[in-house]
Order: C-alpha cells, then sequence, then structure tokens
C-alpha cells in the first residue's frame, strides 16, 4: 500500500456494501477454494507495495508452500514528506526501512528473506514503466515456474496496483501467446473507491465477483495483526484493513483502458503523481506496444 496520506470516511453505504459482499460471497469450501495448492506448484504473490501482501493475503501466507513475494516498487515515492514522517533522512534510506519491515512481517510468515524479490521501481512510478514491468514479470515467472499467482485487481484504487495488475496479465499473456504454461490468476482485495468518495477497503468493487470468503480463526487473525504491526511506518494508513477475512477470486479479463466501475479512481483525489484518465492513456500505449488488447 502507498505510504502517502489516505482519507477514510466512513458511512452507512460503505457498511451496506460490505454486508451485501459478505452474504454474496461464497465462503470457501476446501473443495473449492482457489488456493488449493497442487503438488509442486509454486505461488508468487506479486504486489505493488511492501505490505500489500499482507493487507490482501498475510492469513494464508504462513499455509502456503514454496512461495515468493515479489513488491514491484520499493515503497519509498519521491515526496520527503512521506519519508521525513518515517524519521528517515532521505528516500534511499525510508526505501531500506520499507524492505526491513517486509523481511520482518514475512519472517512471522515463515516466509525468509531470500524469498523476496523488488523491482526497485520508485513508489508512484509503475505506471510510468508498464510495458518494463510486464516484460521483466514475463521472464520472472518462466525463470521460476510459477504456477499459481496471487495480485491485486483492477480497480482504480491506487495508481501503482493498477499498473501492477495490467503489467502481471499482460506478462501472462505473453507467456501464454509464446507457448507457455501460463500460471493460474487469483486475485486479493486491496482498496477502491466508494459511491460517495470514500475508502473500501477488504472488498472488490461492485459489479464483479464478489470473491470466496475466507474467515480466519483467531490465531491467524493474531498473526496478521502482528504482521501488519511490523509495518511500523505505515500504522496511520493500515488502520482501515480488517483481519478477520480475506477473500479472493480467479483474474477476469480486464479492458485497462476504460474504469472497471463506476465510483471514480480513489487516487483521483490525491497528489499521487497520476491523473485516471492519463493512466488509460498510458495503459492502452503499453498494451499496444506489447501486441495485446483485453486480458
Amino acid at each position: 500500500m502507498h505510504s502517502g496520506t489516505i482519507t477514510v470516511r466512513a458511512n452507512v453505504r460503505g457498511r451496506e456494501l460490505m454486508e451485501d459482499q459478505v452474504r454474496d460471497g461464497v465462503r470457501g469450501a476446501p473443495e473449492r477454494s482457489l488456493l488449493l495448492q497442487r503438488s509442486g506448484e509454486r505461488i508468487a504473490v506479486i504486489a505493488a507495495h511492501p505490505d500489500d501482501e499482507t493487507i490482501g493475503a498475510g492469513g494464508h501466507l504462513p499455509r502456503m508452500e514454496d512461495v515468493l513475494v515479489l513488491t514491484v516498487t520499493d515503497g519509498a515515492p519521491a515526496d520527503e514528506a512521506d519519508w521525513k514522517a518515517a524519521n528517515c533522512s532521505h528516500r534511499d534510506e525510508y526505501a531500506a526501512l520499507r524492505r526491513a519491515e517486509l523481511v520482518s512481517s514475512m519472517a512471522l510468515a515463515g516466509i525468509s528473506a531470500e524469498r523476496l524479490e523488488c523491482f526497485h521501481v520508485q513508489d508512484q512510478q509503475a505506471s510510468a514503466n508498464i510495458e518494463a514491468i510486464a516484460l521483466r514479470l514475463a521472464r520472472w515467472l518462466r525463470e521460476h515456474e510459477v504456477g499459481l499467482v496471487l495480485t491485486h485487481p483492477f480497480e482504480m484504487g491506487h495508481p501503482d496496483h493498477d499498473a501492477v495488475a495490467l503489467a502481471v496479465h499482460a506478462a501472462v499473456a505473453l507467456n501464454g501467446r509464446n507457448g507457455g504454461a501460463p500460471p493460474r490468476l487469483v486475485e486479493f482485495t486491496s482498496y477502491h473507491r466508494g459511491p460517495s468518495g470514500e475508502l473500501i477497503a477488504g472488498l472488490f468493487a461492485p459489479g464483479g465477483d464478489p470473491g470466496e470468503v475466507r474467515d480466519l480463526d483467531g490465531t491467524t487473525r493474531t498473526l496478521k495483526r502482528r504482521m501488519l504491526a511490523t509495518y511500523r511506518s505505515q500504522a496511520r494508513v493500515l488502520a482501515p484493513f480488517r483481519t478477520d477475512v480475506e477473500r479472493f477470486r480467479p483474474a477476469p479479463t480486464y479492458d485497462f483502458t476504460a474504469p472497471p466501475h463506476g465510483s471514480g479512481a480513489y487516487y483521483d483525489m490525491f497528489n499521487w503523481g497520476m491523473r485516471s484518465e492519463h493512466w488509460f492513456l498510458i495503459a492502452g500505449e503499453a498494451l499496444k506496444t506489447l501486441g495485446l488488447g483485453p486480458c
């Protein structure tokens, strides 16, 4: 999750959306769970920022075998307000802090530092590098023989989230086009803009599959809280995220050049280095260069 300011405006409609999705979502029985790991299968969790992996799938990470965690950005934007708030004197120091927090969080899940990788794209700059990220991801997925990918949905919550979603979909499509066996794509929840401009966290945006709802037991909730607590520099922005359930769904085919829902982009309300109208243009150019359409 991006470390900049997040404004949370709770309202009745937001709670109603949550209740609707709990009713509509399927509480995953083991026999249909999207996260059942096939024998010998490697899982990759591909996230935009350090902490996104814990927000989306922290309760399930300790149960996975042969899992790799890839963060595309280093979690450190150029804005000095972010790293000064964490008592860092420059951006590189803040990036190192974000990495150390990730290592501590994943250690609690039983995932060693050797299984953590970062593409070191600057926070808020993933959208400017979609094509390069997609090509690098395609190679990375082949080299690591990944069978299942967990990643962000395309929901206009944060431009880095959307850029990573596009890059992952594009990488899988490129590998499939070149005759490779594409991994299964499963989405975890991030956040998106609600109908009144409020932050909706832990739910998929309305209009699509509400996902498979996975309740976390008391022990797992406690562990996930501990994992989130390692991200001390992000304590304030992590406050809205729940630790009692996680949701997953098969990744749909997206038209990345058009809004995925009607509530607008959450990031349009902030100075996160991107506006949605520009993002769609960038996405279209990246897809055109890669020779892809909806994917």
